[in-house]
């Protein structure tokens, strides 16, 4: 049986694999109370779609608040995403997981479906990381700066906006 030495780091025993193909590796977090309205009547299965144009989607989360609804985080569930239900404001938990991702090595893409502009910190750092940086959003209200920063910005269309007014 082999003695091991010190155990310094994990990643000294275990190999962190990165495909050499042109598949990169997708972390997205949804910013729930502020995306996964009625008024918008996004789909995530519609989300996942768009984003296997950029890779593979490895990290998919909801942060949602307590107010979530059981029906909304099955929803979820069903979808192949994790829900993560926070007590009161969902932005602080979005930043930090936000920032487990840009530090993950496996991880080269950082997608946000969000709106709003508290997140352009994060999308910063993301680059500054060497992080390609996708943000997801819907109008009204899909900050001009948040656009700007991010390498890609998605806007959503939701149904009701598409039709045409009656005469």
């Amino acid at each position: 049986m082999r003695r091991f030495e010190k155990l310094t780091s994990i990643r000294d025993y275990i190999p962190i694999k990165k495909k050499e193909s042109e598949d990169k590796n997708i972390g997205l977090l949804v910013d729930g109370p502020n995306m996964l309205r009625k008024e918008f009547s996004l789909d995530l299965d519609l989300v996942k779609k768009i984003l296997s144009e950029y890779g593979n989607m490895r990290v998919g989360k909801v942060l949602l608040n307590q107010y979530a609804s059981d029906k909304l985080i099955e929803a979820i569930v069903n979808q192949g995403f994790t829900p993560i239900v926070v007590a009161g404001d969902t932005d602080v938990y979005m930043a930090v997981e936000a920032m487990e991702l840009i530090y993950n090595p496996n991880i080269d893409i950082i997608a946000l479906m969000t709106r709003d502009a508290d997140f352009l910190p994060i999308i910063n750092k993301a680059k500054e990381n060497g992080k390609y940086t996708i943000v997801i959003g819907a109008e009204p209200g899909f900050s001009a700066a948040l656009k700007n920063a991010a390498d890609d910005a998605i806007v959503i269309k939701s149904e009701e906006k598409t039709k045409k007014p009656k005469e």
